[in-house]
């Protein structure tokens, strides 16, 4: 833990509330690509990753873990690549704009970030949603000032799991990749990390659970309202 120097977070689950922020989201767009028939929908959201049974998103799911790209291709399997194309960018469209004006902080998270950042750590967003979206959901909750950069899967050239985003936050910030940590809730976060040497901390407040984080997490937080404590414990 020592040498930590600057932090990529993941959005949705890490920095956001992912149920609170994202059914409404899913559904109508889920709605939209059954035309209306609202037990398609259904289907769609249930082969997507949503539990309706237990009122959530399931961990590491295509909702959970994937990009736009990912759902259109699963949701419009016939679909040509022109038309997949177009729809990607409406999807990306739709959640920048829904996402950040729905967008539902977690508890403690913006006064975690605003510790860290009067610490000094350098901090980013690495997420599978859009960097649009991430832009905009970071000045819908107020914090985007106290960031250097957010990555989508559409600012590099391989998303999550991929590394990209730890090499363009080390490239940005001179730092090393072992300076720094990645904190996220889903799997895709921690082999990010592993692939990209950077440190991998996995949080319990987004659709991860500890069974599935632990196997690949350096450490496990309840959520980053715990971190800066951590942090200054560990330094």
């Amino acid at each position: 833990m020592r040498g930590i120097k600057g932090i990529l977070f993941d959005k949705d689950g890490t920095l956001v509330d992912f149920q609170a922020t994202w059914f409404a989201i899913g559904e109508m767009m889920a709605l939209k690509a059954a035309d209306g028939d609202q037990e398609r929908a259904k289907a769609l959201m249930e082969s997507a990753g949503y539990d309706f049974a237990a009122h959530c998103f399931k961990a590491d799911s295509v909702f959970a873990a994937g990009t736009n790209a990912d759902i259109v291709e699963l949701w419009y399997p016939a679909a040509s690549t022109a038309e997949r194309a177009a729809m990607v960018r409406h999807f990306d469209e739709v959640t920048a704009e829904e996402g950040a004006a729905k967008a539902v902080a977690l508890p403690g998270s913006k006064d975690a970030l605003a510790s860290l950042h009067s610490a000094g750590f350098r901090l980013g967003v690495a997420t599978n949603d859009s960097t649009g979206g991430a832009e905009k959901t970071l000045l819908s909750l107020g914090v985007a000032q106290m960031f250097d950069a957010a990555y989508g899967y559409d600012a590099v050239a391989n998303p999550k799991p991929a590394p990209d985003a730890i090499h363009a936050f080390s490239d940005l910030t001179g730092l090393k990749p072992s300076e720094i940590a990645m904190v996220g809730d889903n799997r895709h976060d921690l082999e990010m990390a592993k692939a990209g040497g950077a440190l991998a901390i996995a949080v319990l407040s987004g659709t991860g659970t500890r069974e599935s984080l632990t196997p690949m997490a350096d450490v496990v937080l309840d959520s980053i309202a715990d971190l800066p404590a951590y942090l200054a414990r560990e330094a």
